[in-house]
This record gives C-alpha cells, sequence and structure tokens, in this order.
C-alpha cells in the first residue's frame, strides 16, 4: 500500500494540473510554425466537452465589397497568427488588421492602399508573416515587424504595435515585387496578373516570397522567381528561379535554348516552409506556362511541379523532387511542405510531407531529398493533340495510397439527387473521353479527375506528431476540359453550348483551352460522392487510418461531402478543426476515429484554415469566415470559440 499510494497521488496530481489551464501558447506563423504542421500541443479543448465551445468573439473587417471592381472574384481566406496578445491578418483587398486576441477588439487598422480599380487573377490573401528584430530593443520602433503582400505587387513591413510603416524597408516601408519579374500587364493597365497571395516565409532576417501568376494567358508570361529580402532593409539578398536560364544549372540541358526564351512561370503561389536548424527553405512550385498545353515547353520542365530544397543563405538548390512531369493539367503543387519528424524503419527521421493536387502525399528526406517511400515511375497515356510530346511517365507514391479518386470515370460512376438527373449524368460521361488520371487534353472534351482544383489545394495538411498522423482535406470534383483551336475560339466563346464554361487564350500555341467543373443542371457534382473528405494517414506505416465525408449537399442536406477549400488544424488532445466546406460549417472531429464530435453554422463561408491559441489560461479557436467568391455566403467575420 505504501508503494502504491504515492504513484496515484501523483497520477491524480498530473491530471488535475493539466486539465486546469492552458499554459499561453502562441500561432507565430501562418501553418501554426514555420514547418506549417498546423499542431497546437493545447489540451483544454478535448473530445469530451468541444461540444460546449461558444463564441467568445467577433470581429468585422467592414470589407464588403464596396469600391471594389472585382469583389466576386475576391475572397477572404486569412489565417491569423498571435504575438504578444494580438492577432494580425489581411482582409480580403490587403488591408492589414491587429485585434486583440482575448477581446476581439480593433487594435489598429493599416491601409495598404490596393487599387479597388484592377481585375486580380487571384483576389486573395492568406495572410500575414512576423520578424522579431533581437537586435533592438524591445520597445523601439519596429522591434517586432508584420510582412504584408498586397494585391497589387508590394510587400509591406509595418510595426506590429502601431502598424505604421517600418520606413527603413524598401521604398519607406515598402518593396516593389513588380521589378525584375518581367511583369506583362493586360490593355488599358485594368489586369494584375502577378500577386502575392500568401504570406512570405521568414529565415535568418530574410523575408522570402514565392509569387502567383494568372493561368493560361499565353506561353510567355511573368517569371516565377522565388526572392528573399533582407527583413531590415528590403534589399534583395538572393533569388531562384524554377526554370534554369543559366547553362551552368544542370537542369539547363533539360531544356531547348529556343523555349527557354518564353519559358514563364513555374511560380510557387502556395505558403514555403523553412527549417531554421538546417536553414533551408523549402518550396512548392506550380506548372510552367500555359498549363493544358506544354509543345512550346518540351521536356519534364524541371523544376516546375515540384519540392525544392533551396540554402537559406544564398538560394542556391540543394535537392529538388518533381512530382509531375511535363504537367498539362494545372497540377501545381499547390500545398505548404510540412516539416515534420516521422518514425520510420524503427527511427526518428526529419521528414518533409508534400500534398498535391493528384491526391497523394509524397514524403521526403529533409536533408538529402530521398523518398521514404518509394516512388516508381508509370507509364501514362499518350495520345496528345498535334505538336504536344507528353512525358511518357509519371511519378507514384508506392505508400500512402492516393486520398482521392484518379480512375477512369465510366458510366457507372454517374450521379445524381433524381433519376432523371442521374440519366443525363451517364450520357454526358459516356459521350465524353475518359482515361484516367495524366490523360493528355484533347480536342473533344476530357474528364479530369481529381479536376485542376484537387486533390489537395492550398488548404494542405495538419500533422500531428505524437500520433504521427497527416490530417488532408481533398475534393473528388471532376472538370471537362478541352483544347480549342485557335480559329475557333472566338466562335466557341460565343456559343450558348459553352455558356458556363471559362476560356483561357493560351497565345503563343496553336489552342486555347476551355473548362468547367463537371456538375449536373442541378449544380450538383455528375459522379458518385463523396466529393470532399477528410483523411487522417498513418504516416509511420504509410496507410488510411480513416476518412470521412466532409460537407453537406445543398437542397437535401445531407453528409454525402462537398468541394471546399481550407485546411485541418490538429491539437494534442486529439482534435481536428476544420470549415473548408461550401455549407458555412466549422466542424470538429476526433483524430483517432474520424467521429464528428461538434459542428458550428458560421454566418459565412469558412473558405479559410482556423488557428489556435492561449492566453490567461483559456484556450480559443479562431477563423476567418468571408466566403468563397460565388460558392458560398460572403462576409467579413472573423470568429472566436471558447469554453465557457
Amino acid at each position: 500500500m505504501k508503494t502504491i499510494l504515492p504513484a496515484l497521488l501523483s497520477c491524480l496530481l498530473a491530471t488535475t494540473v493539466s486539465a486546469a489551464v492552458s499554459p499561453d501558447t502562441q500561432w507565430s506563423a501562418y501553418g501554426g510554425d514555420a514547418g506549417g504542421t498546423r499542431y497546437s500541443p493545447l489540451t483544454q479543448i478535448t473530445p469530451a466537452n468541444v461540444d460546449k465551445l461558444q463564441v467568445a468573439w467577433t470581429f468585422r473587417t467592414g470589407e464588403l465589397g464596396q469600391g471594389v471592381k472585382d469583389w466576386s472574384r475576391s475572397a477572404f481566406e486569412a489565417t491569423p497568427i498571435l504575438y504578444d496578445g494580438t492577432l494580425y491578418l489581411t482582409t480580403s483587398s490587403t488591408d492589414v488588421v491587429a485585434v486583440y486576441a482575448v477581446t476581439g477588439k480593433l487594435r489598429w487598422h493599416h491601409d495598404s492602399a490596393s487599387r479597388k480599380d484592377l481585375h486580380y487573377s487571384d483576389g486573395v490573401s492568406r495572410g500575414v508573416s512576423l520578424w522579431v528584430d533581437e537586435a533592438s530593443a524591445r520597445n523601439a520602433v519596429c522591434h517586432a515587424r508584420i510582412y504584408a503582400p498586397t494585391l497589387d505587387g508590394r510587400l509591406l513591413a509595418l510595426d506590429a504595435a502601431t502598424g505604421k510603416a517600418c520606413t527603413d524597408f524598401g521604398e519607406q516601408g515598402a518593396v516593389n515585387l513588380l521589378k525584375d519579374i518581367r511583369s506583362q500587364y493586360e490593355t488599358g493597365d485594368e489586369w494584375r496578373d502577378y500577386l502575392v497571395t500568401s504570406p512570405p516565409a521568414i529565415l535568418d532576417g530574410k523575408v522570402i516570397v514565392g509569387s502567383s501568376i494568372g493561368d493560361n494567358r499565353a506561353v510567355l508570361e511573368e517569371l516565377g522567381t522565388v526572392r528573399a529580402f533582407d527583413a531590415r532593409s528590403g534589399k534583395l539578398v538572393w533569388s531562384w528561379d524554377p526554370i534554369p536560364r543559366d547553362p551552368s544549372n544542370p537542369a539547363y540541358r533539360e531544356w531547348s535554348a529556343e523555349s527557354l526564351k518564353t519559358a514563364s512561370a513555374a511560380n510557387a503561389w502556395a505558403p514555403l516552409s523553412v527549417d531554421a536548424v538546417r536553414h533551408l527553405v523549402f518550396v512548392p512550385t506550380g506548372s510552367a506556362s500555359p498549363d493544358f498545353f506544354g509543345g512550346e515547353r518540351p521536356g519534364d520542365n524541371r523544376w516546375a511541379n515540384a519540392v525544392v530544397a533551396l540554402d537559406g543563405n544564398t538560394g542556391a538548390l540543394k535537392w529538388g523532387q518533381q512530382l509531375v512531369h511535363h504537367d498539362l493539367w494545372d497540377y501545381d503543387v499547390a500545398s505548404q511542405p510540412t516539416l515534420a519528424v516521422l518514425m520510420h524503419d524503427g527511427r526518428q527521421v526529419p521528414a518533409v510531407i508534400q500534398a498535391t493536387k493528384t491526391g497523394f502525399l509524397y514524403t521526403f528526406d529533409r536533408d538529402s531529398g530521398a523518398a521514404l517511400f518509394p516512388i516508381v515511375e508509370r507509364p501514362v497515356p499518350q495520345d496528345a493533340v498535334a505538336g504536344e510530346h507528353p512525358s511518357p511517365t509519371q511519378p507514384f507514391p508506392v505508400a500512402p495510397p492516393a486520398l482521392t479518386r484518379q480512375s477512369k470515370i465510366t458510366a457507372d460512376d454517374a450521379w445524381g439527387i433524381a433519376w432523371f438527373d442521374t440519366r443525363s449524368c451517364r450520357k454526358r460521361i459516356e459521350s465524353n473521353r475518359s482515361e484516367g488520371m495524366f490523360q493528355p487534353p484533347s480536342l473533344k472534351d476530357s474528364l479530369m479527375q481529381p479536376g485542376n482544383a484537387g486533390g489537395s489545394n492550398w488548404g494542405g495538411i495538419a500533422f500531428d506528431p505524437q500520433r504521427q498522423i497527416a490530417v488532408a482535406n481533398t475534393m473528388t470534383l471532376p472538370f471537362l476540359v478541352a483544347l480549342v483551336p485557335r480559329a475557333q475560339l472566338k466562335e466557341q466563346k460565343e456559343s450558348a453550348a459553352y455558356k458556363d464554361f471559362e476560356f483561357a487564350r493560351q497565345t503563343g500555341t496553336p489552342y486555347a483551352m476551355r473548362r468547367t467543373a463537371f456538375k449536373s443542371s442541378l449544380g450538383i457534382p455528375c459522379v458518385k460522392p463523396p466529393w470532399g473528405q477528410l483523411t487522417a494517414v498513418d504516416m509511420q506505416h504509410g496507410t488510411i487510418k480513416w476518412q470521412v465525408p466532409l460537407g453537406d449537399t445543398p437542397y437535401i442536406h445531407m453528409n454525402l461531402g462537398m468541394p471546399g477549400l481550407g485546411g485541418p488544424i490538429v491539437s494534442a488532445s486529439g482534435l481536428i478543426f476544420i470549415a473548408a466546406s461550401l455549407d458555412d460549417r466549422l466542424r470538429a472531429y476526433s483524430t483517432d476515429s474520424g467521429k464528428l464530435l461538434w459542428e458550428v453554422k458560421l454566418p459565412a463561408g469558412g473558405q479559410a484554415t482556423p488557428m489556435t491559441y492561449a492566453i490567461n489560461g483559456r484556450q480559443y479557436l479562431v477563423i476567418a469566415a468571408g466566403g468563397y467568391k460565388g460558392d458560398s455566403t460572403r462576409g467579413d467575420y472573423v470568429l472566436a470559440y471558447a469554453l465557457k
């Protein structure tokens, strides 16, 4: 009895202490940390009490489209960061706001003066980044700096305490990002096709930015250069172009000299990750331009559609892995690389997990770039249009298995709310071309599965280091895609038969492109659900632990799983929080089982990734709810939830 009692008391004491309060915990970067794990060690909100969450405060940005030329193309996708009791985020027009994290009251608002009279190729902003100048006094001006990219191509540095410009950075607090990237504007200077939509990465006193470049306009577009600027002065420190321009670059010989004159984009528009110990920057790159015809860019197009590790001091390539060769499908690597420590073959391995639009997770050793789960090159369809030369193979990871459907679509896959809807979808499937993933685009309407939206999109994954589980939000939303001979472009654009299609010029190639989501007349995907899923992957063994539909359908309000944009976060208590789906709901799931534990209706669409933190022993869950373009309820809300 003497030996049991002390142990029992010790156990009870530990349980009581851990359940009492949560220590103050930050969310210091867009992805929770610099490696994008979206993981919180907090345990105050648990599977047992999550259903007791209530609104703690609501903040409204006031942005509801007033004065904006193209609000229908914008979205409020920001994830706030927390520093010293204050949340920092960007609005949909890239103004910057600071909000007290306990009360939700405005601390300051910075008008970024972004031009609202322009059309932007992707009018979104996902947030800001923070750098603390440890060489300065804590009360010094700009001791802590907020870095915010603007829609019209500037990088701002603001004093975290006041919101005023750090005038020693760039030109009076801003760096012109349109310099040295071969910027091109449309007629009348009404368009901006070069933006920075993701928050920059911070490493060793440098601010590192990628870019978002408007897709499918032409062969000759802006450069997809990744750039590092000095965090104090804004001076350019280094730059790295994913398309090799120097003959001394080993990848240069894989391109033709002629194609390199016009080769463009391959830009990194998703967030970057950094490893401060290894001084490495991990960059996910997109397709070289244009996306759906590559005849003017023969070869694999390295380092487009890749994850690469760059030396944080020089920008030199340390290693790279291309995940799609010679992209013809807009399969950008669209998610932030996730830096995790995995148990693999009985040892701990610093790793990079990369989610992709194809629905695969690729896993690499962080130091060498070696694949932790083997990757095999498999033959893919080759029946391309004249002038196109697809890669004969594509890289498939042996594990984990695909998180979304990739197979040929057949008549058996047809689905509808009513029998006549199903019949119509079946006829459309039978009349369209479908050869499975990686079929080259054709002059005939072709079904792409997954579509260009994913798989995984910018929401990325969350990683629970205790459970060794990666959690991913994925879509299965097929698209109809066709190439259009240039002489037929005007006629097809004006035809009622293609009124629901998006057209792209692809200037400099023989073909334009048209595409649309494969939906029925009722606006529901024409293939069997689920169309959106939440998946937990056992990363130690490379297996799927569980998979559940994510999102209610309109009309019938069933959880069939809907397409959605936004990512999950995970907590040490065994909870996953995610909104993303277009049904305007925020949900909590059990990490261990996938069981839905809590959901709440948001006042607008939650097409943003949530975050969580603790102050004064109280844990808060925060999400921006602003909706996604025309697909969910629009709004201007930031909401915080906490236990009563």
